[in-house]
This record gives C-alpha cells, sequence and structure tokens, in this order.
C-alpha cells in the first residue's frame, strides 16, 4: 500500500482541526482555515524533523506509517487544545526559534510590533540602557539584544521557572548585552534609570471568558489575568516607570484591543506626553508609547 503523501496527510489533517477544534486568540483570530493549515505544517515539519519550505517543494513524498503515527497523536492534542508551541516545545519569534514551555506565555506575531516601535525610539534617542518587565521566554529582549548588540537589556520576570526558558533561549543566541533578574516589577533594579522601559504585562481581565478558551486555558494566568478591568499591571508600570525612567525616556506597553482610550487617559494623568498608539497586524489596537519629560 502506497504510503500517504505530505499534501494528502496535511488536507486531512487541516480539516480534523478546522471540525474538533474551535480556534480562537485573546482578541480577534486571524482566519481559521489559514490557522489550521499553518499549525497542521508545523506539527508534520516537527515530526518529519523538516522545515515547512520541505513540505511545500515535496508535497507528493511519502510518510512512513511509523512516523504518521507520531504525528496523528500530535494532531489529537492539538484538538483537545493543547497550544502547538507546548506540543512543540518552540515558538518562532523575530526569526528565532525560542524554547517555549508552560511556564511562559506563547509569543505571539502581534508583540513584533512592541518590537519595531522599540527599536525606532532606541535608535532616535541613541538610547542604550534598557528594562523589560515580565521578560517570559525573552521573546522581546532577546530580540532587542540581538538588533542593538551596543545596548545593555535587562530582562526582569518574577517568575524563576520562566527566567531558566528565558537564559536557555539567550544561551542559544549568545547574546552577551541581556542580563536577567528574578523579582516582582522594578525590585531588582530598583537604583537603576532607563533610556527605554518595555512590556507585554498581563491585561486580561480576571473574569474575561477568553481565559477559558482556546489557548489561553493552558498559559499561566499570572501573565494573563490583570484584576477586573485588566488593567491593574498596566497602572503599575505606568506610575512606577516614571521613577526608573530617565528624563526623555520611553514606556511602551502592548495591551487588550478594547483598552486604549483607558490607557491614554492614565498615561496623560501621570504626566507623560507625546503619547501614540499603534495597530498590530490584524488592525487591532495593540501597542501605545508615553515619554517622560
Amino acid at each position: 500500500m502506497k504510503n500517504a503523501s505530505i499534501e494528502q496527510t496535511l488536507k486531512d489533517s487541516e480539516q480534523v482541526l478546522k471540525a474538533q477544534y474551535h480556534f480562537s486568540t485573546l482578541d480577534k483570530p486571524p482566519d481559521a482555515q489559514i490557522n489550521a493549515r499553518m499549525e497542521a505544517e508545523v506539527l508534520l515539519a516537527f515530526t518529519l524533523k523538516k522545515s515547512r519550505t520541505y513540505l511545500r517543494t515535496y508535497p507528493q513524498q511519502g510518510i512512513d506509517p511509523a512516523v504518521l503515527g507520531q504525528f496523528d497523536k500530535l494532531i489529537a492534542r492539538r484538538t483537545k487544545g493543547e497550544p502547538v508551541a507546548y506540543i512543540t516545545g518552540q515558538r518562532e519569534f523575530w526569526s528565532m526559534e525560542l524554547i517555549t514551555n508552560e511556564e511562559t506565555l506563547i509569543p505571539r506575531p502581534e508583540t513584533e510590533l512592541l518590537v519595531e516601535l522599540a527599536l525606532e525610539k532606541i535608535s532616535q534617542k541613541n538610547a542604550t540602557h534598557i528594562a523589560e518587565i515580565g521578560t517570559g521566554t525573552g521573546a522581546i529582549a532577546l530580540a532587542i539584544a540581538r538588533e542593538k548588540p551596543d545596548c545593555t537589556v535587562i530582562a526582569i520576570d518574577i517568575s524563576q521557572n520562566a527566567l531558566n526558558v528565558a537564559k536557555q533561549n539567550a544561551t542559544r543566541y549568545a547574546l552577551n548585552n541581556l542580563h536577567f533578574h528574578c523579582g516582582s516589577w522594578f525590585e531588582p533594579v530598583a537604583n537603576d534609570t532607563f533610556d527605554i522601559i518595555i512590556s507585554n504585562p498581563p491585561y486580561v481581565a480576571e473574569d474575561d471568558p477568553h481565559l477559558q478558551q482556546g489557548d489561553l486555558r493552558f498559559e499561566p494566568l499570572i501573565a494573563l489575568e490583570s484584576g477586573p478591568d485588566g488593567l491593574d499591571a498596566i497602572r503599575h508600570l505606568i506610575l512606577k516607570g516614571q521613577n526608573r525612567l530617565a528624563k526623555g525616556g520611553w514606556l511602551l506597553m502592548e495591551h487588550g484591543y478594547d483598552q486604549r482610550e483607558k490607557i491614554i487617559t492614565l498615561l496623560h494623568d501621570a504626566g507623560y506626553t507625546n503619547l501614540s498608539w499603534h495597530d498590530d497586524i490584524y488592525k487591532l489596537p495593540r501597542v501605545i508609547l508615553g515619554q517622560k519629560e
């Protein structure tokens, strides 16, 4: 009997995923069909130890039944909702393959906007001292440290387990300008000031139904939930960040799609100036910036 081809396997698994798993993200999902195909490709490439480019180059290549059985087990895990990043133990972000696990928030493509905007401000200000609050996998801090080797990047997280993952990722990319501290908010750097403070903080309201849907069911709650309106962490960053920013320094934060106006008010009331806000790849409000006078 002829082995199933790569293309047929992908088509079959795509249909399984679409039929059995409700694709959703925190704010607004991309097209479910695109997600299903992409995730099938990622899992098959992982099983075959090949790239997704290989799958597209050799679509008629047969798959050994034993390997196909391994792949089917991964698809079954995904249909139960387990995130692809946790199944494979890795996630791509800013052209890096990052280690991920259940101790860390999964890096998402919309967060790359935060990196882009930070790099712009670093270049404009010739900034050299950067802090990331709540680093998780280290994705944001690693991206900045790689792009700006003359900068010193300090990455902070309250979870030592998350920091262990971030340190592994930093070691993989041999980044010597990136330093890690375990602690709550700015406590590990209480005497330092920074040109840029950047954060993708928790910003989901504690009763938000999305917490019981999709990938969010598996991700660490401490990295997602932030009080009754989802703004507790952002309020803290705005107020305490002023004490840790150098004059003219910038605070950059990711936020929820429906929080922009409230955060603009918070920043304005706290005395930040030159506010700007930006939409993500899905055309949703995602990042806001404010400058300390």
